[in-house]
């Protein structure tokens, strides 16, 4: 990994129907997309760069200092995003790093955990997992908002899914979650320079239609993805109300 380049990229659209105009939301004295940017360098340094489809957003991201770049408003996803914002300003890097803009909590170690994934050269795509607590209960395990991940001994995916996978024959469902290792999906990617270029031009799956994840496109699609595994606690935004408890919950003021 000492040998490669990384460049992270925070895809950032204004328009969202629960939360219209979600980056710009405050967070005590920062923009949600301030925090964001500034965790995301305190592991890539300056290389990181905000991609909007909004000049509102452009325009605040400027005003603190970072670095923005105008996209397409026509992308489907954050990853078509992320592909044309490296297009237009990456330097040859070896590894485009997507971050969500609405993770302002994302820890450094996060970051640094797929970036390690790439330590294996096989490594097309990276993600991140995190272990289930055993002591939760079933009916969060199946939230389909979360998708679950199954993986092989080498830590690469081998199919993420809305479902609760694997299925536990002959085990009460209650007691699924204290009787295997469930990983459930943090929403963070890392890809090869190339192979972002590559799975951007693919045909929606077959398996990614009937899921909506689009990570079963590259699957399905023969590529590779390795996952790392963290243990932080994620705290995504989606909604004003979500907003308001993460600050109470955090005590941030400032």
């Amino acid at each position: 990994m000492d040998n490669l380049r990384f460049i992270g990229i925070i895809p950032a659209r204004y328009a969202s129907t629960r939360f219209p105009g979600k980056p710009l939301a405050r967070i005590g004295s920062m923009t949600m997309i301030e925090r964001v940017w500034r965790q995301v360098g305190r592991v890539l340094g300056n290389n990181v760069w905000v991609a909007t489809d909004d000049s509102r957003i452009y325009d605040a991201v400027a005003a603190f200092g970072g670095n923005a770049v105008m996209t397409s408003t026509e992308h489907r996803s954050g990853t078509d995003r992320c592909r044309e914002a490296y297009e237009k300003v990456g330097s040859g890097e070896d590894v485009v790093i997507n971050i969500q803009g609405d993770e302002p909590f994302i820890e450094p170690r996060q970051i640094e955990a797929v970036m390690q994934c790439f330590d294996d050269p096989a490594t097309d795509i990276a993600t991140l997992v995190r272990a289930f607590d055993p002591a939760g209960s079933y009916e969060v395990l199946a939230d389909p908002n979360t998708p679950k991940v199954v993986v092989d001994n080498g830590m690469n995916a081998i199919y993420f899914s809305r479902s609760v996978i694997p299925y536990l024959r002959n085990v009460p469902v209650e007691k699924w979650p204290s009787s295997h290792t469930f990983y459930t999906h943090v929403g963070m990617y890392a890809y090869r320079a190339g192979v972002l270029d590559e799975i951007t031009r693919l045909p929606q799956s077959g398996l990614e239609l009937a899921e909506s994840l689009e990570q079963l496109r590259w699957l399905q699609g023969g590529y590779r993805i390795k996952v790392g595994v963290t243990d932080c606690s994620s705290i995504g935004i989606d909604t004003p109300q979500d907003l308001e408890n993460a600050i109470k919950l955090l005590g941030i003021n400032g």
